[in-house]
């Protein structure tokens, strides 16, 4: 059972309503993790609209984000958010249960190009090695056209997993 209330659905006021309200016209579905938000509606509200922000990213696409959450989610041992980035690639690109198998082993074999593959491995790097992190990792992603935006964005991305990942396990959200 979690630990902190949740604002279900159809209870939603304020602005939990609205924000659950733009979750379901745009995703169809409020995810988990955006329930456990609505403990804060202050916070669920800076949530969403740090989201939005990543949707509508001119040079993070879409299916590098996705990648950087599932790797994220399963390094860390945050199995709703590898479920929910799973489904989410393969519902909206061509990869296998096999292939999505084979880049959790390896995210190397993550199926982007070699710039946002790049960018992958560096947000891995980020946040599963931080302190090894220089700066020719990062001069390398400006070889490639990354600028330094794009490059904190990014990280901070993954960075974000972290935190959403922590507090659902704490809350014991999940089990709920």
């Amino acid at each position: 059972m979690a630990l902190i209330q949740m604002v279900a659905a159809e209870n939603a006021e304020g602005k939990v309503k609205e924000v659950y309200d733009r979750l379901m016209e745009t995703a169809r579905v409020i995810p988990r993790p955006m329930q456990m938000m609505s403990a804060s509606p202050d916070l669920l509200a800076i949530q969403i609209q740090a989201l939005g922000h990543y949707v509508r990213h001119p040079t993070l696409g879409f299916d590098l984000l996705a990648y950087i959450r599932l790797f994220v989610a399963h390094n860390f041992n945050y199995p709703y958010c590898v479920a929910f980035n799973s489904g989410l690639l393969q519902m909206l690109t061509e990869i296998t249960d096999e292939q999505l198998e084979a880049v959790k082993a390896d995210p190397a074999m993550a199926l982007l190009e070699e710039r946002d593959k790049a960018m992958l491995l560096f947000v891995i790097k980020s946040v599963t090695t931080p302190d090894d992190v220089e700066q020719a990792d990062v001069t390398e992603l400006k070889k490639m056209d990354w600028t330094e935006k794009d490059i904190f964005e990014a990280a901070h991305h993954g960075a974000d997993m972290i935190r959403h990942g922590t507090l659902f396990k704490a809350f014991k959200i999940a089990e709920d």
